[in-house]
């Protein structure tokens, strides 16, 4: 094997191996970006839920009911505490 062949095994090996290098780093980058989204996302959605008693209020006025404010706070909390179940269970 001549020297400028030993050069070039040993350059491509070297170029090679940085691609390898950035394409695992970018890889390791993208599932951990998804992962920490992810996170953040159900964080949010935890705290701050979508679902409103306003909301729920427009709901039930447009199936046709007439519901007291009362009736409205008890659909909101179950429906609070059934999502935060249903977050303890995907955390176990």
């Amino acid at each position: 094997m001549s020297v400028v062949e030993k050069l070039r095994r040993k350059l491509f090996m070297t170029t090679f191996l940085w691609i390898l290098l950035v394409l695992v780093a970018l890889l390791g980058g993208l599932v951990g970006g998804v992962f920490i989204a992810r996170k953040q996302f159900e964080k949010e959605i935890g705290e701050h839920p979508r679902l409103t008693p306003e909301a729920i209020r427009e709901m039930m006025s447009q199936m046709g009911q007439k519901p007291s404010e009362a009736k409205i706070q008890q659909t909101y909390r179950n429906i609070i505490k059934q999502s935060k179940a249903a977050a303890t269970k995907a955390k176990k």
